[in-house]
């Protein structure tokens, strides 16, 4: 599989810069390597039913300990789009919408 472009959402670096500094290596790590393999095992495809997703966009996320990572894979365009960093609990996807819609944008 071609190596796809990695885009990083602005808040996932805030996000990030936050953490302490071995999560933060790891964080930074896992994300490089999903531009060579975005549906690895340890991914999950999100349940997106009534959500507008376009066309040949696939929302996942990634589980890191207490972190999520949502992102999206559009393989017809060749991208690989980090939407957000969070940690678990609490949260629980709410923001699913509101990420799919930025895809469209």
């Amino acid at each position: 599989m071609k190596r796809l472009d990695l885009l990083i959402e602005p808040s996932v670096h805030e996000a990030r810069r936050q953490l302490p500094g071995h999560v933060r290596q790891r964080i930074k790590l896992t994300i490089a390597s999903l531009a060579d393999n975005p549906r690895s095992a340890d991914t999950q495809r999100l349940d997106v039913t009534g959500i507008d997703v376009p066309t040949g966009v696939e929302l996942r996320r990634l589980r890191l300990d207490r972190w999520r990572l949502g992102y999206a894979i559009h393989d017809e365009e060749g991208w690989v789009w980090v939407l957000g960093l969070y940690r678990r609990p609490p949260y629980d996807y709410e923001d699913l919408r509101e990420l799919a819609t930025r895809l469209g944008a």
